[in-house]
C-alpha cells in the first residue's frame, strides 16, 4: 500500500522527526521533513505530499496557522492533515478539527506503529 505515498513530517523536536522518519521509511513511505510550520507549509505546496502529519508548537508557525494556511489554499487544502501533538486539551482538539484537521493523535499516546496504521486509514478511505 505504501509504494510512492509521500509523507510530510513537520516536527521540531529531532529525535521524534527521526524515529518517526525511520518507521516511515521501513514500512514504505517516502518521507519529507520540516523542522518548522514555515518550511512546512513552503514543502507542502511542492512536494505536494499524500498526507501531512503535523505538529501544533512549531517555531516560526504554529500548526494552526500552517493548518488554516493549507486549507485556504487550492493546492494543498485536499491534502489530509493529522495533527501529531502533546498539546490534549479538548479546545485544541477541537480547534485542530474546525480548521480542518483528519484526525488529532496526542503524542505520549501512540507509537510511531499506530500512527503509521492512522495514515494507513486515512489513505485508504481516500480511495
Amino acid at each position: 500500500m505504501a509504494n510512492n505515498i509521500k509523507i510530510l513530517l513537520v516536527e521540531d523536536d529531532p529525535f521524534l522527526l527521526s524515529m518517526y522518519a525511520t518507521k516511515f521509511e521501513m514500512e514504505g513511505f517516502v518521507v519529507v521533513l520540516a523542522e518548522d510550520g514555515e518550511k512546512g507549509l513552503k514543502l507542502a505546496g511542492k512536494e505536494k505530499p499524500s498526507i501531512i502529519l503535523l505538529d501544533v508548537l512549531l517555531p516560526k508557525m504554529d500548526g494552526f496557522e500552517v493548518l488554516k494556511a493549507l486549507k485556504a489554499d487550492k493546492a494543498t487544502k485536499d491534502i489530509p492533515v493529522i495533527l501529531l501533538t502533546n498539546l490534549s486539551q479538548r479546545d485544541d482538539v477541537e480547534q485542530g478539527q474546525a480548521l480542518g484537521a483528519v484526525d488529532y493523535l496526542i503524542k505520549a499516546h501512540f507509537m510511531p506503529s499506530e500512527v503509521v496504521e492512522k495514515i494507513k486509514k486515512v489513505l485508504g478511505d481516500k480511495k
